[in-house]
Formats: C-alpha cells, structure tokens, sequence
C-alpha cells in the first residue's frame, strides 16, 4: 500500500453533506486519485456479522439503520476503548489512490490516529450546514445519538484546516471546494 500524498478527514453533524461533499471531491480529482473512506463501513460489517444482521441495509439510510443506531454506537465505542485505530485500519486497507477522503470522522481518536500515522498530509475538513438545512435534508434530533460523543466528539479540541459551509447554494459550495481542490492540488 503506498502512502497516500493528502488525507482529508471530513467530519460535521448527522445530514450536513459529508458523503455528498466526499463524492464531490472524488468526482473533480477521478477515482484514481481519490479514494472515499469510510470510519463507519467497517464498524457496520462486524457489528452485522456479529449479531447476525443485514450489512447492506446497514450501509443505506434506512429505517432498518436506524433501529440498530444507539446499540451500534455502544458496540463501537467499546471496540475503540479496547483498540482507537481497530476502524481506522480496516477502513484504509487495500487503498491506493494518492488522495484518501474520510467521509465521516467522528472522533478526536479518529484524528489522532491518522495524525500519527500519516503526519503531515493529514487535514481536517468541517462540514457544516445550519439545523433549518439539515432538518430539510430530514434530520431529526434523537436523544442518544445527536448528543452522542459520535456526533459532538470534534465539536471541540479541534483546529479546523477548512470549514466548508453546504446549505445547498450550489456556487459558494463549488468556490468552497475549488479552493480545498487548489491546496490539495500542491501535494500532488
């Protein structure tokens, strides 16, 4: 596995357009120079398997992913306790594309780990969007899951590298991303 050139790790609230900003980039660069991780992908495929449930229905934003959420935060903060990288490795295994986006960093764990593995091609990027625009995007709050450590974990100690703001004007999203795509572009 070569080491990646730049490593984004996206992170922001429940519906504020983390996998859309991910796919964007990863659409302006081409697969073959980014790769979308994801933290949650691997969590989801070993909590299925071990309570004998549906991993594609996991992955989806579905009713069925919904019922399993807080029991599958509990299950994965008790993997991370014993082990922070257990995600973080299995999410960046087999990746070889010079650019790796983390679509959904959660945790100041989360960052550590790629801090201190990869060093300086790390970069933080926040994704935000206001509680009007993610309630149009059908967010609802949920007691247990948006006051969890896995939706405010980084809403403090982290010095963000950019803050990328997605209400849904399409023309300040692209100027946000062209200027990440710019300081992307010197690493490469």
């Amino acid at each position: 596995m070569a080491a990646p050139r730049a490593v984004l790790l996206l992170s922001g609230k429940r519906k504020s357009g983390k996998d859309f900003v991910a796919e964007e980039l990863r659409g302006r660069l081409g697969p073959d120079v980014c790769a979308v991780l994801r933290l949650s992908g691997p969590l989801k495929e070993q909590y299925a398997k071990e309570h004998g449930l549906d991993f594609q229905r996991l992955l989806d934003a579905s009713a069925y992913k919904e019922t399993f959420r807080q029991d599958m935060i509990r299950w994965g903060e008790e993997k991370r306790r014993a082990d922070p990288g257990f995600f973080c490795r299995a999410a960046v295994e087999g990746a070889v594309q010079p650019v790796w986006v983390v679509s959904d960093t959660r945790r100041l764990s989360d960052v550590e780990w790629f801090r201190d593995v990869y060093g300086d091609v790390v970069q933080t990027v926040r994704i935000v969007a206001t509680e009007e625009t993610r309630k149009r995007r059908n967010w609802v709050f949920v007691a247990g899951v948006d006051d969890a450590e896995s939706e405010c974990g980084l809403d403090q100690g982290v010095s963000f590298d950019f803050v990328i703001t997605n209400d849904g004007d399409e023309l300040s999203l692209d100027q946000q991303l062209e200027t990440l795509l710019q300081a992307l572009h010197s690493r490469l």
